[in-house]
């Protein structure tokens, strides 16, 4: 795209920013649908969860920086998503893949951080990291079953 047409469509800098930054949220929430956490058994979910989040993260990582945008939509795409994580945290928990004590909030949250560190990393590809970050995440939250 041209200089002038990127003028023409965008009425500033900050707004072809926001525009990448909806357009990379909606490929985050993509992302977390395509591993189906509703119908996959958690850990599989967790895992595949966490390497398409990777991959999205690690290619629009500008764009995912950004999402804390104005823009109501992208408010929203996070709030389902997060609301899908809360959920599959919850039936991590009750397959016991995590602890019956850990507070499925608080391991989201950890989760989360986790994913932002191995994106930032630039050490290994999304399924390396995935598995990396994964195995970390029960091993430290977790009943002890890795991935390994």
């Amino acid at each position: 795209m041209a200089r002038t047409t990127v003028h023409r469509r965008f009425a500033s800098r900050d707004a072809l920013v926001d525009a990448m930054a909806g357009w990379a949220t909606k490929q985050f929430a993509a992302a977390v649908e395509a591993a189906h956490p509703e119908t996959t058994p958690p850990l599989v979910a967790l895992y595949q969860v966490t390497a398409n989040v990777l991959r999205v993260k690690i290619d629009w990582g500008f764009a995912m920086s950004r999402a804390l945008s104005s823009d109501p939509e992208v408010g929203r795409v996070h709030a389902e998503v997060e609301a899908r994580c809360d959920r599959l945290f919850r039936g991590a928990q009750a397959a016991g893949v995590l602890r019956a004590d850990v507070d499925p909030d608080w391991a989201r949250r950890v989760y989360y951080a986790l994913i932002h560190e191995a994106a930032q990393s630039h050490d290994g590809d999304a399924d390396t990291l995935a598995t990396r970050l994964v195995d970390t995440l029960l091993r430290g939250l977790g009943t002890g079953k890795g991935l390994a």
